[in-house]
């Protein structure tokens, strides 16, 4: 901890903005974190069980979204089903709007990510050139061994640990953000794979004769 003090103090100003994107990102990748792993754990159960009760009893797979409301596909489904008597087009529109509604809360946070990502380098950069000034000002010919020396290491190590903290902040940031990313595109395949399924099953039983309001919950 001592050590980690004495890094911090040395390498200047532009450390406390670097120290509050790390705890801005670290907050931000937690939250994350907890809402991947919910959507991935519990949600594709939702969707199977609700897909499968459908077919049986549209006004218990209601019932069953209401109650996880909180997982995107459970949303863009309700979406659908809790339209009066659609027909099949306005079913798929229906569920093809809300899922564009549900990409923001999805990608929740990319663009502080990359705004992380961008600037960390730069602060960094920043430090290095203040540092490399004060190791100018205090650099003085024919003093190189003198009482200057110790102000010239301190503006040198000063450059140094600002420019690998801001790169430390902003490779761990990118390595999050690509993951995120990575699950935002599959979720994205998820909710057209899920939401195709639903469509095929309305439109069967639409066609066999139409889904009352009744059918529905409603």
């Amino acid at each position: 901890m001592e050590v980690a003090s004495r890094l911090f103090a040395a390498g200047g100003i532009v450390m406390w903005p670097l120290l509050g994107f790390s705890i801005l990102a670290l907050a931000l990748v937690l939250e994350r974190l907890v809402f991947w792993v919910r959507v991935n754990t519990r949600q594709p159960e939702i969707v199977q069980e609700t897909l499968s009760l459908y077919e049986r009893s549209p006004r218990s797979a209601v019932i069953l979204l209401k109650q996880n409301s909180h997982f995107p596909l459970a949303r863009i489904f309700l979406s659908a089903l809790e339209l009066d008597q659609p027909n099949p087009e306005e079913f798929r529109l229906a569920l093809e709007t809300a899922a564009q509604a549900e990409l923001p809360l999805i990608k929740r946070f990319n663009t502080v990510f990359e705004t992380i990502i961008s600037l960390s380098p730069l602060l960094g950069l920043l430090g290095t050139v203040l540092g490399l000034i004060t190791s100018l000002a205090n650099l003085r010919l024919g003093d190189l061994g003198g009482t200057q020396s110790a102000a010239v290491t301190a503006g040198i190590g000063e450059a140094l640990i600002s420019t690998a903290a801001g790169l430390v902040v902003a490779m761990a940031t990118l390595l999050f953000a690509n993951t995120f990313r990575g699950l935002y595109q599959r979720q994205i395949a998820l909710i057209q794979e899920y939401g195709g399924q639903l469509e095929l099953i309305y439109r069967h039983a639409y066609e066999k004769g139409g889904i009352n309001a009744a059918q529905r919950g409603e």
